[in-house]
């Protein structure tokens, strides 16, 4: 394998892991940086079993905050729509659903801001059943298509105004569960080869460092921070994914 590739994998190991950490939005540049070495199907093989080895090692440590029971009210529409979202990976190009993904997160992005100046209004929006299924909805087809649903998953949480150490723990149990679920359809369409397996195993050391580095700054940053760079890394995210 070419040098520039394996430095490519590297960099979207360590952003993967530091997003597994709580800053979701750092991980569309390994998204982007897969898509563009390897091809946008292609990508999807090699980064999820990235994901799963970051999952596994992100929810011991996080296990402490959150709890399964926060998950299960998003879970199910979520497993609806990564069904969905399979069937559309057979026959939709990503040229057409990555842009979708993108105003997804976008219109999420506008809804959080929203909050600060229409907060009654919103915050009654956020508790509500349609805005929860709209939401576990939206993240289930964009984990399929572009392994892209941290942002829009962080996002719904920080709405419903769920505290950092909770919302890490959350995400953890479910996307270590949304990911797992993933895995037979990516073998299936053969995205998943011993050779993508062989080069994660190799990367693991990379994930780690990435875990550490994210929840050392997840420590040291204040709640009101930690929301402010989740809007600005998910809307980056949402405009690369909208317009480039």
């Amino acid at each position: 394998m070419p040098l520039e590739s394996i430095l490519i994998l590297a960099i979207s190991a360590l952003c993967i892991g530091i997003s597994k950490a709580g800053f979701s939005g750092i991980s569309l540049i390994a998204v982007y940086l897969l898509a563009q070495t390897f091809g946008a199907k292609e990508s999807l093989g090699i980064a999820l079993p990235m994901l799963i080895l970051a999952d596994l090692m992100v929810y011991p440590a996080f296990r402490k905050h959150g709890s399964w029971k926060q998950v299960w009210p998003v879970l199910f529409p979520a497993l609806i729509a990564i069904a969905a979202g399979s069937i559309l990976l057979l026959y939709l190009p990503n040229k057409i659903m990555t842009p979708v993904i993108g105003i997804i997160i976008l219109a999420m992005a506008i809804i959080l801001i929203l909050r600060s100046f229409f907060n009654t209004h919103i915050e009654n929006m956020a508790k509500s059943t349609a805005f929860r299924y709209a939401s576990a909805t939206s993240g289930g087809i964009a984990t399929v298509l572009a392994n892209a649903a941290g942002p829009i998953f962080q996002l719904y949480f920080l709405t419903i105004r769920l505290p950092k150490m909770e919302l890490i723990g959350v995400c953890a149990r479910f996307f270590l569960i949304a990911n797992l679920i993933k895995l037979p359809l990516n073998a299936q369409l053969n995205l998943i080869t011993t050779d993508t397996i062989v080069t994660n195993l190799y990367l693991t050391p990379v994930l780690a460092l990435g875990i550490f580095t994210g929840k050392k700054f997840l420590h040291r940053i204040p709640q009101k921070t930690f929301e402010l760079l989740i809007l600005i890394f998910a809307t980056l995210a949402g405009i690369k994914l909208t317009f480039f």
